[in-house]
């Protein structure tokens, strides 16, 4: 794996960033730089702004995740939250820069932000002459078109593979069509890679290097995350781990073959990663939940916590609703949800509370 969640910034953000800004006129610095993002780009164009010491302006939609807010303010940017999409930002983004004359930093169509992401192929050409495979997320087409071009001018030989999420498949249908086109809307997790249209760059270079798209949905993502962290304790957002969830669930035969996914970022919503870990622990099996329909008497929610007990299963939270039209009077409803130590309990315990004459359902 090319793990860019470790970079500067928690993602591969920052190279294309660094390289704008650098090759900037003295003259263009002393104006300024401006962006909008809804969090990666924000976070590296703001830190390469402080460390070549040029004033930054982010604009952001007013509902970005709080980390990547207090991360931008915290390299340095002046941040203003504004918009509910990350449309209403960019086009406040514009409007300032045209006003103040600071200096557009594109988040993917830019020669120098492509160049910035080819930095990334060139090390993965270092690292691992013998790849054979590459699989790289696709927002807007920046990293793919980077990394594209560096690693077939090293070895035209390799497979450049683009991964969209299901609900942003702007490059894919671009693709299609043979020319660049729009989506009316976009619906997934992975917010890193949610862009309704690819740029005229990225679309001209992918089109020219990139082997191939696929695509995959949400709940492959969570669970790709949920593996990550589990298994390799790699901490990933959901638009860093398409690559390795496209891998996972062989969206393309790549059977022995030498393959590098990259993730290309780590800076996740902390409320999108509680539910990934809760899910993923369900979906395992050592987590369960069950409601049930019980009489609103005392000892009965009790008489269920002790069979949980007989195989020492660890209740995580109880929930319990009496004033609902679906719950008779005289009737509580119950959702207990437990820890296992191992996935076949849950029979043991469903078996019990059968003997018992307690009617319940598994939530899934």
């Amino acid at each position: 794996m090319k793990l860019e969640n470790l970079q500067k910034t928690g993602s591969y953000k920052v190279r294309g960033a660094y390289n704008c800004i650098a090759h900037l006129s003295e003259e263009d610095k002393q104006k300024g730089v401006v962006c909008a993002s809804a969090g990666n780009h924000a976070q590296g164009v703001a830190y390469a702004a402080t460390k070549l010491n040029v004033k930054s302006k982010v604009f952001m939609p007013e509902f970005a995740p709080p980390l990547k807010v207090v991360a931008t303010r915290a390299y340095g940017a002046e941040l203003v939250l504004i918009g509910n999409t990350f449309d209403d930002a960019y086009r406040a983004a514009m409007e300032y820069a045209e006003d103040t004359g600071a200096i557009f930093i594109q988040p993917f169509n830019d020669p120098y932000i492509i160049a910035g992401a080819g930095t990334l192929g060139i090390e993965l050409f270092e690292q691992c002459r013998e790849a054979e495979y590459v699989f790289v997320p696709i927002g807007g087409g920046g990293l793919i078109s980077g990394v594209a071009i560096a690693l077939k001018s090293l070895n035209p030989a390799i497979k450049i593979i683009g991964v969209e999420a299901d609900g942003a498949q702007s490059m894919k249908a671009s693709f299609e069509l043979g020319e660049i086109t729009s989506l009316n809307s976009i619906d997934t997790i992975a917010d890193g890679i949610a862009v309704k249209s690819c740029g005229n760059l990225n679309f001209e270079a992918a089109r020219k290097y990139v082997d191939d798209i696929v695509v995959v949905n949400d709940a492959e993502i969570a669970r790709t995350a949920y593996l990550l962290l589990q298994r390799a304790k790699v901490l990933a957002e959901p638009a860093g781990v398409v690559s390795m969830a496209a891998i996972l669930y062989k969206k393309l035969n790549v059977q022995g073959k030498s393959v590098i996914p990259i993730i290309s970022g780590g800076n996740i919503n902390m409320s999108i990663l509680e539910q990934i870990l809760d899910k993923g622990v369900m979906d395992e099996g050592f987590r369960a939940r069950i409601s049930m329909l019980i009489p609103d008497r005392a000892g009965k929610l009790k008489s269920i916590l002790d069979i949980l007990d007989k195989v020492k299963a660890c209740v995580h939270d109880i929930w319990h609703e009496r004033s609902t039209t679906s719950v008779p009077v005289g009737y509580v409803q119950v959702i207990i949800t437990f820890n296992l130590q191992d996935i076949k309990q849950l029979n043991t315990i469903t078996t019990e509370l059968e003997m018992n004459d307690m009617q319940y359902e598994v939530l899934r």
